[in-house]
């Protein structure tokens, strides 16, 4: 009899076994928290391919001991539905996973209601389409809805790791030794698709024969071929991907739209999204700050919509991004400001705070002195009245020294120099 594939075999038993989607199946968290109460309702899981949606309702079903079956919404019929629904009536409870949900006909559904209801029938629903647009109201308003997302490299990781080390579903039988940069593309180079990345180590394993020691030696280039995508991360042509990362940051600073296009699609073809994600907000607030602050909102906004569809679409927001990025103007004040603060605390430098500034809303204050003498700004014109707020030590300090190189910060500078004048 042949064997089932490692990603099959590897599916998580218990809900504790899931690898990822810890905002759903992390310690109190809801479908971990519904599977200890032994309260299960039915929902739909959406989310890219192979990020655990069967994973997940094998889990829960693992986690109850409840009898689990698996249909397909445009392949199964009616008729196998009937036998589902007929188990349900002998034993109480099925846990039923319907793939491609979102194509659930008119009569399947009609069916399937009375068993949502009466609860005889658990549905979880998996679709890779967004529910509130592509499923049916009737079958979407009786389920609660979870979004799924794409696994980190670590995550993915330790499945990998989790597989070759499993001596009973996957290879821990077997002597076999992985480069870390082919763990790293199996990893980075699925993007987040755990069963990819699963039937790319297994196609690894059973096509490498052993070498003299009886061992069985996956490198790179191996990954590169199961995987079938080119490893960008491996430092082949003396580009690490901390040199990468490092490129790219350094060509949007300096306002190169091709070169910063060119490094991210390196990352791109790398599968490295989260890494593109932390740099692109980092250089959002880094290097264009204030010059265009209104930069960072927009490329967060990009970088969820980009986490939230997935490669290959996820390029044109992450493109959107890095582009306006680039023909920002640029500025770091924030960056220098909050540095010279830092400096000068690191260095014991910080003195008495004020005491009309101190904490006055306790019994007592006011005869230590508390809050005595200070001047509410609102009760100002303009919300505004000189007083000293640094301590004596630093009264004269200014950390912050703006760069005109935007409206926004050309703005600033104006009323920063006028206040300053004014003190």
């Amino acid at each position: 009899m042949q064997q089932k594939p490692l990603a099959f075999r590897m599916r998580p038993r218990t809900i504790e076994e899931v690898v990822g989607q810890q905002h759903l199946v992390g310690d109190g968290k809801i479908i971990a928290r519904m599977v200890k109460a032994k309260q299960l309702t039915s929902m739909i899981l959406y989310g890219p391919p192979g990020i655990g949606k069967t994973s997940i309702a094998s889990a829960i079903a693992g986690s109850t001991k409840y009898a689990f079956r698996t249909l397909n919404a445009v392949t199964n019929n009616k008729k196998d539905m009937e036998i589902v629904a007929a188990e349900a009536k002998m034993s109480g409870k099925v846990i039923l996973l319907l793939d491609e949900v979102h194509r659930l006909d008119k009569a399947k559904q009609d069916f399937l209601l009375p068993f949502l209801e009466n609860g005889m029938i658990v549905l979880i629903g998996a679709t890779t389409s967004n529910p509130y647009h592509a499923i049916n109201p009737a079958i979407r308003s009786r389920c609660q809805i979870f979004e799924l997302k794409p696994l980190a490299p670590d995550e993915v990781k330790q499945a990998l790791l989790h597989a070759l080390e499993d001596e009973e579903r996957g290879f821990g039988k077997i002597k076999v030794e992985i480069a870390d940069e082919a763990l790293l593309h199996f990893a980075q180079g699925s993007n987040g698709d755990v069963r990819s990345s699963l039937n790319a180590l297994e196609l690894a394993v059973l096509s490498t024969d052993k070498n003299d020691r009886g061992v069985i030696n996956i490198d790179v280039d191996t990954a590169e071929e199961c995987l079938q995508k080119k490893s960008l991360v491996a430092d082949k042509d003396g580009d690490g991907h901390y040199d990468v990362l490092s490129a790219f940051q350094k060509s949007i600073r300096g306002s190169d739209v091709n070169a910063a296009l060119h490094y991210l699609g390196r990352l791109i073809e790398a599968g490295d999204l989260v890494s593109i994600s932390r740099r692109l907000i980092v250089i959002a607030y880094e290097d264009v700050g204030l010059a265009n602050p209104q930069a960072g909102a927009r490329t967060l906004a990009a970088i969820e919509t980009a986490e939230r569809i997935g490669f290959p679409e996820a390029r044109i927001p992450l493109a959107n991004a890095v582009i306006e990025l680039c023909l920002s103007p640029k500025s770091n004040s924030a960056v220098i400001a909050i540095q010279a603060a830092l400096d000068d605390i690191q260095k014991g430098i910080v003195g008495e705070i004020p005491d009309h500034l101190r904490d006055a809303h306790y019994k007592g204050a006011k005869e230590l002195g508390r809050g005595i003498g200070y001047l509410y700004p609102h009760d100002y014109e303009n919300g505004w009245v000189p007083q000293q707020y640094l301590p004596d030590k630093l009264k004269n300090k200014q950390y912050y020294q703006p760069k005109k190189t935007g409206k926004f910060e050309q703005a600033l500078a104006s009323v920063y120099e006028k206040l300053t004048r004014k003190r």
